[in-house]
């Protein structure tokens, strides 16, 4: 029987991407309410600050907008970093966010 090896990091990072992904997208009432659902609301809090921050981006400049993608992205990493080092039970529920995003 193999054993894989779950990357923390990697999976933090992917995630990042994803949410910052997903917080931008139509389908983002839909995700946002599996976040808050599998996440709490202090994530999903985070996920519609994101929203409103890339919103406010694309609407004052457009040059703004991938600087303002790539600094959420490492604000969501710092944040999925520290929930899967206090909570790596939840490092499933991440990854399969990470995927419907």
């Amino acid at each position: 029987m193999s054993q894989s090896v779950i990357h923390q990091p990697r999976v933090a990072w992917d995630g990042a991407r994803a949410f910052v992904r997903a917080a931008g997208a139509d389908a983002y009432a839909t995700f946002s309410n599996e976040v808050l659902t599998r996440l709490g609301s202090e994530l999903y809090g985070e996920l519609a600050n994101t929203r409103q921050r890339l919103q406010t981006s694309s609407i004052d400049s457009s040059d703004n907008d991938r600087f303002t993608k790539d600094v959420e992205a490492s604000r969501w990493r710092v944040r999925l970093d520290e929930l899967l080092r206090t909570r790596p039970d939840l490092m499933p529920v991440v990854q399969e966010l990470t995927e419907k995003a």
